[in-house]
């Protein structure tokens, strides 16, 4: 049977259901990574740090991240995917609650790797639970709703911020019970978290991973209801494809990503998505932007309503990439995105090389020096900010977990994705971390590196990306579509 006439049998409500659930998880990693936001400055205040510290201490989470994405494969393979969604919604629930109680930077730190772990697994757990219950021919749309689950998750952090922040009169001052309003902004991620919960415990096991325990039975089930395919010789023919493509003695071990002593060409292909993702800078927007515009002379309120106007236009732009990636496909769209990218990052840096300094008294009479972009360089930094964030949030944002979830041949595709969002999360931290330091040496340096990579981006998607669209998962082989 075509896989067209399978997807059409398929129930739409019932695996629209099950890959909300799962893409909720996007929506707490989105919420978990952008909350900090808000509070970098009260928290550089409050704790004394250096640019340094306070760059360290805002990427901590990544490092959790690491350690979630490279273990998440393997813990949602041991013990299934529902079990591992649990268990990230309980690191989420342990983060927002500790984060908001800390006594000081050492344990925000360990808090913050902790909520980083939930993010990791949730990185690597929701897109491969998607992948495996979604019909090929819907596979990129739905898989896509991961991506849109994290900028919505983007979008919420950041209206929270500013809404706790006003209610308070600023991020750094009380608001409810002694505690202040950055505080909150942690806190509240309590409650996205325990819903994530709830709503794991009403979805199915993936078939994948119930062949791969010799459940077929059950398998069969979610097949029939949520895959939408009919028919005891179709089930019997699909059972059998994805038994073909699971070791059922063995688990996956790094090195299968090996032949012939070297890592298969498709494991460096995923490895580059993950890695030129994050070299472009975007998460430097959704962790720093606050700061980033109160430093060229935005005040906070109006620094917040930016990242709230800029988070917005994000989820429309995903919607966009939603609406075309079953239609023109995968790689097409990524060489424009970076093309884009480059663009908007090229005239950021422009932008930012116009930026003036002068010497101003403060209320006490001391001379500070304040930093502004004369007209009309804030506009087109603010215009070119949000062109960057568009292309972005229309390509590389959903295509890249996208493709992470569907571009490994089965033997290897744990393992794989695994290795490839620990490299996300790595490339994540280092440059979120050593954004601090970038800005004070040079912004103009800072947005032609992101500038480069996403020109460098460009070159890669156009010679080693494939395109994997409307294919079964099952039939990924390890070089049928690597360019050459």
């Amino acid at each position: 049977m075509s896989t067209e006439s399978r997807s059409q049998d398929s129930s739409v409500g019932a695996v629209a259901w099950v890959v909300l659930v799962a893409a909720f998880g996007g929506f707490l990693f989105g919420f978990d990574t952008a909350v900090i936001n808000g509070a970098v400055g009260p928290i550089r205040e409050a704790f004394d740090l250096s640019a340094l510290m306070s760059g360290f201490t805002v990427s901590t989470a990544l490092l959790g991240c690491v350690v979630g994405a490279f273990t998440g494969g393997n813990l949602a393979d041991r013990v299934g995917r529902q079990k591992a969604m649990l268990i990230a919604a309980g690191l989420f629930l342990a983060s927002a609650i500790g984060s908001g109680l800390v006594f000081g930077v050492y344990d925000l730190i360990f808090w913050r790797i902790i909520g980083g772990i939930g993010v990791g697994m949730a990185s690597v757990i929701a897109p491969a639970y998607i992948a495996e219950v979604s019909p090929a021919n819907w596979r990129g749309r739905l898989g896509s709703l991961f991506q849109l689950a994290i900028v919505i998750g983007i979008f919420m952090a950041a209206v929270s911020n500013a809404l706790f922040a006003n209610l308070a009169g600023g991020a750094e001052l009380p608001l409810w019970l002694g505690l202040d309003a950055w505080r909150w902004m942690f806190i509240s991620e309590a409650v996205p978290a325990l819903i994530y919960g709830l709503l794991a415990l009403s979805i199915p096991e993936s078939p994948r991973y119930l062949v791969s325990r010799g459940r077929d039975a059950a398998a069969r089930e979610v097949l029939t209801d949520i895959v939408g395919i009919k028919g005891e010789s179709n089930l019997t023919a699909k059972i059998d494809d994805i038994r073909r493509t699971i070791n059922l003695e063995a688990r996956q071990k790094l090195r299968d990503l090996f032949v012939g002593g070297k890592v298969m060409p498709i494991v460096w292909v995923g490895i580059g998505l993950a890695v030129f993702q994050q070299f472009v800078g975007i998460n430097v927007i959704f962790y720093y932007s606050t700061t980033l515009w109160q430093a060229v002379g935005i005040q906070e309120d109006q620094a917040m309503l930016v990242q709230v106007i800029t988070t917005s236009l994000n989820i429309l732009a995903t919607i966009v990439g939603i609406l075309i990636v079953d239609k023109v496909g995968r790689r097409i769209p990524l060489a424009v995105g970076s093309a884009g990218m480059a663009l908007g990052l090229g005239m950021m840096a422009v932008a930012f090389s116009q930026a003036v300094s002068e010497e101003v008294a403060n209320e006490f009479g001391e001379l500070e020096t304040v930093v502004s972009l004369p007209e009309p360089w804030g506009i087109i930094a603010l215009v070119s900010a949000n062109v960057f964030v568009i292309f972005f949030g229309a390509t590389w944002g959903p295509f890249m977990w996208l493709m992470l979830g569907e571009m490994f041949p089965n033997r290897i595709r744990a393992v794989a994705l695994g290795v490839a969002s620990a490299f996300n999360w790595g490339s994540n931290f280092l440059i979120s971390s050593l954004f601090p330091q970038m800005a004070e040496l040079s912004l103009v340096f800072a947005y032609g590196f992101y500038a480069g990579s996403a020109l460098l981006s460009l070159f890669f998607v156009l010679k080693w990306v494939p395109e994997t669209k409307g294919r079964e998962i099952e039939d990924m082989k390890e070089s049928a579509y690597i360019r050459a």
